[in-house]
């Protein structure tokens, strides 16, 4: 199926930005995906959320329709599964700083020294929300989900920029940088850990996923189409 051209930017970002999921590859497997004799249950993410508050299941769902957004391609990024992404990852080890230094001295570092924060990802996230809240109540009388389109993408750039300052004192920036990593992350991951809902993330960008054959394929289909169909750990478990 071809693009139309106001579908190709959206695809040219997700291409753009598949890089960016890569540390979705340093979280730890699920106890079905590591143990084969239980691999059928890690084909299918058990439904409803297991660590998100009622406010933060409202915001993750709006977040994640807004930058994805359903079109003739793919559906919105609560059908993708997005959402339950953001919450086994912040309710599994990742979220919870099983592998992170907390120990201080905390001081504001320079960017390329990466995070520099006393709070887990998932400590973050709470108190990173909490604060967002409280500012689009104080600046617009609702929460972010019940908010415009075109406001929810000036909160967002806000944040990003560092343009908005959180009420309690999160630094805005950061706490943005953590949520589209998470984006990215639940967009392009193995489907195992809760996004990518029937790969259609792999499929949009053409990855192949868990494919034992990818390296002759490459020599294969050497500057021809090659759309297979993706393979993930629990097909191969």
């Amino acid at each position: 199926m071809s693009d139309t051209s106001d579908q190709q930017p959206r695809r040219d970002f997700l291409l753009r930005s598949l890089a960016g999921a890569v540390g979705a590859a340093a979280l730890p497997l699920p106890a079905a995906a590591a143990d084969p004799a239980s691999a059928g249950a890690a084909i299918e993410t058990p439904p409803g959320y297991l660590w998100l508050r009622p406010d933060e299941q409202a915001f993750v769902e709006a977040l994640v329709n807004h930058m994805c957004p359903a079109d003739p391609l793919t559906p919105n990024g609560v059908d993708m599964g997005l959402n339950i992404f953001y919450d086994r990852a912040l309710g599994g080890n990742w979220g919870q700083g099983d592998r992170l230094y907390l120990q201080g001295p905390f001081k504001n570092g320079t960017a390329n020294q990466g995070y520099q924060l006393g709070m887990t990802p998932a400590q973050l996230f709470r108190a990173g929300s909490e604060g967002l809240a409280g500012y689009c109540a104080a600046t617009y009388g609702k929460p972010f989900d019940r908010l415009p389109a075109d406001t929810k993408e000036a909160v967002l750039k806000g944040l990003q920029g560092g343009k908005i300052e959180l009420p309690n004192g999160v630094p805005a920036a950061t706490y943005f940088a953590q949520l589209l990593q998470m984006f990215y992350e639940a967009m392009f991951a193995d489907p195992i850990y809760g996004g990518n809902k029937n790969k259609l993330g792999w499929k949009m960008v053409g990855y192949p996923g868990v494919n034992t054959a990818n390296k002759v394929n490459i020599v294969k289909f050497s500057n021809k189409p090659y759309r297979p169909e993706p393979a993930g750990i629990a097909d191969l478990s």
